[in-house]
């Protein structure tokens, strides 16, 4: 005898019949990453013993993909290049057996970004622990590489507050918090014009702590007011948020005051100098050190998108490194 099924009862019912299907297909699709990395280390590693402890030489690379490719005609994966990547990736974390394991996590694509993108194994540590974690898909684990997450985490007082999700449609969610500096070699004392001058002659190291789609637009970049001349310490422009970036450089601590000075020159560059087509200008002050609570007052009544961010021109200590990796969360892995 059928009863009659309560269309409440059913939706409920058909919910978690869906839940489970996609929890199966989740897993399945993680069972095949498995094995298709499982597969690429273990090639990675035939090629590395075959050249480093057997002395053959770069041609069997070749030769191996022609015959994949023959034996298993429409696979893709075994090119050249990808069967060098496969034996890169060996090389880098064979003598680590946790590292090893958890690269099995990630997709082949996310595995090949840290390893190009990233350079000590400190490095690639954290970013593949963190990609796990955070559950990163390969464009948000590309712009965190590209804002230096790795060096302002291991700065940062409060390492944990940084690491999240940004909205890419919020202009301000392409900037930092922090910037590393180390590269410009400033000793303890300088000025303002010494801190420009050092930025814009280390251009190339400046665009990988700022990020790639920054364009350098001037320096002391002038706009012309009523008759006279305001000059903006750096101007650049941003592809993504398709404006122009107006970045006032200061070597002490944060006043209230810089922000009427750069609403005023936003507000200028918008009038004289933005085109028809882009968005508003965005306002970056670089400053040595801040008070949060003066910081959060002087912009609560800003209109214009500006940012207050610090910048550090100290290198990591190594002890810090291996105290801030050691409290990373280990990712679980085979669920």
């Amino acid at each position: 005898m059928s009863t009659q099924i309560k269309s409440s009862q059913y939706v409920q019912f058909l919910k978690q019949i869906k839940e489970r299907v996609r929890n199966a297909q989740n897993k399945a699709v993680l069972s095949v990453n498995r094995e298709l990395i499982q597969l690429y280390w273990d090639i990675g590693g035939s090629l590395f013993e075959k050249q480093e402890r057997l002395g053959w030489g770069s041609n069997v690379v070749e030769k191996l993909s022609l015959d994949l490719r023959s034996a298993f005609n429409g696979l893709k994966g075994f090119s050249v290049q990808n069967l060098w990547r496969m034996k890169q990736l060996y090389e880098a974390y064979y003598q680590n057996e946790k590292l090893s394991t958890l690269l099995r996590e990630l997709s082949w694509s996310h595995n090949i970004l840290i390893l190009h993108r990233t350079n000590s194994l400190q490095e690639k540590e954290f970013y593949i622990k963190t990609c796990i974690n955070e559950h990163w898909s390969f464009r948000e684990l590309e712009r965190q590489i590209e804002s230096s997450l790795f060096e302002r985490y291991m700065l940062s007082k409060k390492p944990r507050a940084i690491i999240a999700k940004s909205e890419d449609k919020q202009p301000l969610a392409h900037f930092k918090n922090e910037y590393f500096l180390d590269f410009l070699g400033l000793k303890d004392e300088f000025s303002e014009k010494d801190l420009r001058k050092s930025i814009v002659t280390n251009l190339k190291q400046f665009f990988l702590e700022f990020g790639k789609y920054f364009t350098f637009v001037g320096e002391e970049y002038a706009v012309n007011v009523g008759g006279e001349d305001f000059k903006i310490d750096l101007l650049f422009y941003h592809r993504i948020l398709c404006c122009l970036v107006a970045i006032e450089l200061k070597i002490g601590e944060f006043k209230p005051e810089y922000i009427g000075k750069m609403q005023f020159y936003l507000a200028a560059l918008d009038r004289k100098i933005r085109l028809d087509h882009e968005n508003p200008s965005v306002g970056l002050i670089l400053c040595k050190s801040h008070n949060k609570e003066v910081v959060e007052i002087a912009l609560s009544r800003s209109a214009s998108p500006m940012q207050i961010s610090l910048y550090k021109t100290e290198v990591i200590d190594r002890k810090l490194l291996k105290r801030r990796l050691h409290a990373l969360p280990f990712p679980k892995v085979g669920s």
